[in-house]
């Protein structure tokens, strides 16, 4: 192992930082908002409480909804209430699992960030050698 690798430990070699575990369909800025309210909502969330809660449009979360239920992430429930049909989504049980696993990706990149924001131990403000140009 050469020095370099030894300073930076075993955990920063080739594809360190590529996160293949950020599923485009689940990283896109409304359908994770919208994963987001549905974990936090186990029962499920009706179309215009979602729609809120996202603040998103009747057409954009409808577009983000199909997506979703595509990959198999969100299951469609149909019901009543009085007069007016109503449209509730829930995670689906591989939604839950794939979005817990997604949250653990994010975790570990801030957690990255977050170490390598940090200077590192008996070395100054820039590498031996190194000035801002």
């Amino acid at each position: 192992m050469s020095r370099k690798d030894q300073a930076e430990g075993p955990d920063s070699g080739a594809g360190r930082f590529s996160y293949e575990g950020l599923d485009r369909v689940l990283h896109e800025r409304a359908r994770l908002g919208i994963l987001a309210s549905l974990a936090a909502h186990s029962g499920g969330l009706l179309f215009n409480d979602l729609k809120q809660l996202c603040a998103l449009t009747d057409g954009n979360l409808s577009r983000h909804l199909a997506v979703l239920g595509e990959a198999g992430l969100v299951e469609v429930w149909k019901g009543a209430s009085g007069p007016r049909p109503q449209t509730m989504y829930r995670l689906t049980p591989d939604g839950r699992r794939r979005f817990a696993e997604y949250i653990s990706v994010l975790e570990r990149v801030v957690a990255d960030a977050q170490v390598e924001a940090l200077p590192r131990a008996g070395r100054g403000r820039y590498p031996e050698g190194w000035s801002p140009a």
